[in-house]
């Protein structure tokens, strides 16, 4: 009886592994709670890198009010608190959200999707990332924040640098990186 015992003790510890050892593309399965929790915000068979587009660049008064979106260096998650999906993000490149601001700003690390605002809402503003260790130009653009006053930015691992942003004759700049333990939120950009 007691070897009995032992054995369905260690097939209940096999199976219990077995359902929480979920990979990010087992998360997703059809009739699952975290597929059910994808399918309710129109965000099925999306990867990671085009949820978070999706979602940064919605409009404030469309963005779910049931969902947060955090996204993590290696990882986005998506919870509506009582169910959680993460997905994994790519290998070769992070999201760096950035929300400049003249004179209101929040503190922040990992970027939240559905729930950051920036205050330079639609604001053309223009953007350069640095590479500190050679002094390289890796992204130079003008763009236009988003509703939430981010602007969203997918750059290479393991840089670190500095930001410099533009804006209505404002400028300011303030560091970044992309290493695997930084923030995807910065918000501590401040233009005079």
């Amino acid at each position: 009886m007691k070897r009995l015992t032992t054995l369905a003790t260690a097939a209940a510890a096999i199976l219990s592994l077995t359902l929480t050892g979920c990979s990010a593309s087992d998360a997703a399965a059809p009739d699952t709670p975290s597929a059910d929790l994808l399918a309710s915000h129109n965000l099925t068979d999306m990867s990671a890198r085009e949820i978070v587009d999706t979602l940064d660049r919605m409009n404030v008064s469309d963005r779910p009010a049931d969902l947060i979106a955090s996204v993590q260096p290696d990882a986005l998650v998506l919870t509506d608190n009582v169910t959680e999906v993460s997905l994994d993000m790519p290998d070769d490149v992070t999201y760096v959200s950035v929300a400049p601001f003249v004179s209101q700003t929040h503190e922040c690390f990992y970027h939240s999707l559905t729930t950051c605002r920036g205050e330079l809402s639609a604001q053309q503003i223009e953007v350069r990332f640095i590479d500190d260790a050679t002094g390289n130009v890796i992204l130079e653009e003008t763009t236009t924040t988003f509703d939430n006053g981010f602007a969203g930015f997918w750059l290479p691992r393991n840089l670190s640098g500095t930001i410099e942003v533009t804006y209505d004759g404002k400028t300011g700049e303030t560091p970044f990186s992309t290493a695997n333990d930084a923030a995807t939120c910065i918000t501590t950009l401040q233009l005079t």
